[in-house]
């Protein structure tokens, strides 16, 4: 898999450096009198990082296990970089990105080994041209919720719990179109499943996922997203339904907000008689809710206010009473060197209605951390 792995890092970086392929690009679906000459461009991330869990035994190297960024305990690392290479012309686009970091490292290790360190890798075409509607295929960011795995784009250092467990990325096909007056976004794809890009085990599929967004105005962004299949092999029989909803107040403002709801529910299974577990469905839900302010443009204050219900242990299971219903509280500061580097501070505190948070002297009800990053992109 390393040999692959460097095989293609070798590849892109080729192309980087010799500016020819970029002349000769040519694209067979787009005329000679087309208004978006071909281009191929070339992007990078890295971020840097080092958590320290005042809470966790000083010999464990790994944060909890919903956790999937900024992962590793007390120690300095690459939580995610990348370099990505993007081509697009009138009617055709493509991306290929490819990654390493503790991100990967934790969030693709159910994926197959070469996957791994696969960012983003999809093609598209125009259907019209006149209307702003595309057909894309490959793998690609995930449109549930406002954050991503990328840093630099967050309000926040750290991910929201409902972010760190719903889905970062999708693997399929999806309709984009865009409307005219730059307004409505609305989206449909067919996904192999609730992150997958593999098919899980026993699970036919597939997966289909939604989006409608609304910008009525440069201050206002009203988004729904949704998610309608399983995550669960076929014999149990468990359709999950999510719903993401979010708002985006006054983004380029002296204040702004991200509120946001996360609905999701699991059918109850079938059991090893053959009849099913009970009526109804399993449910989880996730509020939250993000102020940043704008004290200049080099820096920035943001706080975060997020509540975990998932007592059935359907995303995150802990095997105690009240399963996993915790609430969460971060301050963040940023401070931009360049318009391309940033650092970081963030604290944070969980506080669990169980105790599932594990320390020198045993299990606690809270976990309290402090992490910081430094992230370039180019």
């Amino acid at each position: 898999m390393k040999h692959s792995f460097y095989a293609l890092l070798a590849t892109v970086w080729l192309a980087a450096i010799t500016p020819s392929l970029a002349q000769i690009a040519t694209d067979s679906t787009t005329s000679k009198a087309s208004s978006v000459s071909p281009s191929l461009s070339f992007s990078g991330y890295v971020e840097a990082y080092y958590t320290h869990d005042f809470t966790a035994p000083k010999t464990s190297q790994e944060r909890p296990g919903f956790l999937y960024n900024h992962k590793r305990n007390r120690e300095i690392n690459v939580n995610l970089a990348y370099l990505k290479g993007t081509y697009a012309s009138e009617r055709v686009r493509a991306n290929l990105a490819l990654q390493v970091g503790t991100y990967a490292q934790y969030n693709y290790a159910a994926e197959q080994p070469l996957l791994r360190n696969v960012f983003e890798a999809n093609a598209g075409v125009k259907l019209s041209k006149k209307r702003d509607l595309w057909l894309d295929a490959g793998i690609f960011g995930s449109h549930i919720g406002s954050e991503s795995a990328i840093s630099k784009d967050c309000w926040t250092l750290t991910r929201s719990l409902v972010a760190e467990n719903s889905p970062y990325y999708l693997a399929g096909a999806k309709l984009t179109y865009n409307t005219p007056n730059g307004k409505w976004t609305l989206l449909g794809s067919v996904v192999n499943g609730w992150q997958r890009i593999a098919k899980l085990p026993g699970y036919t599929g597939p997966a289909i996922s939604t989006q409608i967004q609304f910008k009525p105005s440069a201050n206002v962004t009203l988004n729904w997203s949704t998610f309608l299949g399983s995550d669960r092999p076929d014999s149990l029989k468990q359709t999950r339904f999510y719903n993401n909803f979010y708002a985006i107040l006054n983004p380029n403002g002296k204040v702004s907000a991200i509120l946001s709801f996360d609905i999701g529910s699991d059918r109850k299974p079938i059991g090893v008689d053959g009849r099913r577990v009970g009526s109804g469905s399993y449910v989880w839900y996730a509020p939250v809710a993000i102020v940043r302010y704008s004290i200049s443009d080099a820096l920035k204050l943001a706080g975060r206010v997020e509540y975990y219900d998932d007592k059935n242990g359907v995303i995150i299971a802990t095997g105690t009473q009240n399963g996993f219903q915790t609430l969460g509280y971060s301050l963040n500061v940023d401070y931009f060197i360049l318009p391309t580097a940033v650092f970081r501070i963030e604290g944070k505190v969980y506080d669990s209605k169980d105790a599932i948070f594990e320390s020198t002297s045993g299990f606690r009800k809270t976990n309290t951390s402090l992490t910081t990053s430094l992230a370039v992109s180019f």
